[in-house]
Formats: C-alpha cells, structure tokens, sequence
C-alpha cells in the first residue's frame, strides 16, 4: 500500500493501473475544479483537503491527468509540488494569473514564462540565490505553439516571481500598507527596462524545484492587470485571460501526458 500523502491528501494507490505523470496546477481550486469538470472527462475527485482540491480527469487523447490547487505563493507550492512529485508526476504546467508591466501585453493575453526573476524565500530553500529558475525548454515551446496555433495573443519571457502580492509588486494606492520600503520603490520601472513582462507568485519557485528535483516544469498565465495603467484587477478581462490560458495548456498538455 502506498500511503496518502499529508497535504495533497491522496497517493499512488488512488491514480489508478496507468497513474498520471501530468498535472495542471492552478492557485484557485475552483479554476482546478472547473478544468476537471467542464472541460476534461471522466472527472473524479482525489482529495478536497486543506483547500488543496486535487481531481483525476483525462485529456481529450485519453491519457489521465491532475488538475491540482497549488495556492497562494511559493510556500505553499512547494508542498503541493513535493508531494505531487512522490506520487509520479513528472510534468507540471502552471495555469496562473498574472499582471503585465509591460504596455504591449493587455489584459486578456497570456504570458508565457521562459525563466523567472526570482524574489522568493521559498525557492531559496531548494536551491541557492544564483540558481536559475528557468522553465522546461520543450514545455515553453509546446505552450508558444498552442497559443500561435489557437489564435491567443501571448507573450514569450520572464517573469519576476515575489512572495507578495501589495509590498512585492510595488502596490500602495491599493494595498492597507501605504509606506513600501526604498528598496521597493521604482522596481516596476527598472523591472519594465529590464524586458521583464508580468509579476506572478509562483513560477520561480516551481522552476527550481523542476530543475532540482528532475521534472518538466512550466508556466503560462493570463493577464488580469494592466501595470502601466494602475494597480488594479481588471475583472471584465479576468474570465477571457484564464479562459485563454487554460486552453493554451490544455493543448500542449498533450504533447506530455
């Protein structure tokens, strides 16, 4: 017997004869529920634990595969990834959101991450500062595919990956706190002169731990937040944006799985 998994709360013995080797990690677990459900077949429930909703679901070429809730930020990633890992999974595509800085990409494209800037305490616990975080090579490039053959605008780069979502992106007029610290202030500008496309939350802790631990990793998420413009999500482009990224995962995931 192969035990459950603490966080995740399932294990291998739940996967089925042919266990998956793919999942589609969202942060919001109705995103992870909604993929499984409407949009993939044969859904079925794995663990609805902790708000880390995991369900078993198959691709429309009939090869299982995950659709999992990482959370919010590195940290909980992190668990989310290692236990995934310990039941076999060996591809793992980001479908997140995001919020450009850069004026050519709007709310409801996508980007697609190549590697990531990395400004989390998380990934620093699985491999030094220096390390890159950069994204599985084959994966970014099935995603660009999916999205040039799909139609869906998107952009190919890096991403600066933080642990906050007010401090770390540079937010005040929005955010409780209005005093970031000096370090903090002007780094959406220098990140923008720096080619750096989006902020996000995750992707850099999930591309060193794709490197370390010897997995496919990436990232594709939908832009929600126009940076240029102000601070603010900008709802009536949400449902598009997601939409847009699922599908562009959803299509290269099967190249993978």
């Amino acid at each position: 017997m192969n035990p459950t998994l603490y966080h995740i709360g399932f294990g291998l013995d739940d996967l089925g004869q042919t266990p998956p080797t793919l999942a589609l990690l969202s942060g919001d677990p109705n995103r992870a529920a909604m993929i499984a459900r409407d949009l993939l077949q044969d859904a079925k429930t794995l663990s609805e634990n902790r708000g880390l909703n995991s369900y078993l679901a198959r691709l429309p070429n009939g090869r299982t595969v995950i659709s999992a809730t990482s959370g919010m930020g590195g940290p909980s990633l992190s668990i989310v990834v290692n236990e995934l890992f310990q039941v076999g999974i060996r591809t793992i595509i980001r479908i997140g959101t995001t919020g450009s800085i850069q004026a050519a990409v709007k709310p409801g494209d996508v980007v697609i991450t190549s590697a990531a800037l990395c400004r989390q305490g998380a990934a620093d616990d699985i491999a030094p500062v220096e390390y890159p975080a950069a994204a599985d090579p084959f994966v970014t490039v099935a995603l660009a595919n999916a999205a040039r053959e799909l139609g869906v605008s998107h952009a190919v780069g890096y991403t600066a990956s933080v642990d906050t979502f007010f401090e770390g992106q540079e937010r005040s007029a929005s955010s409780a706190n209005k005093h970031l610290l000096r370090s903090l202030r002007g780094m959406t500008e220098e990140y923008r002169h720096l080619n750096i496309i989006n902020y996000e939350m995750e992707a850099a802790t999930l591309f060193k731990m794709g490197s370390v631990y010897g997995f496919r990793a990436g990232c594709v998420c939908g832009v929600i937040a126009q940076r240029t413009e102000g601070e603010s999500v900008v709802m009536e482009a949400k449902g598009e944006a997601v939409n847009h990224a699922i599908r562009v995962a959803l299509r290269a995931a099967t190249q993978f799985a």
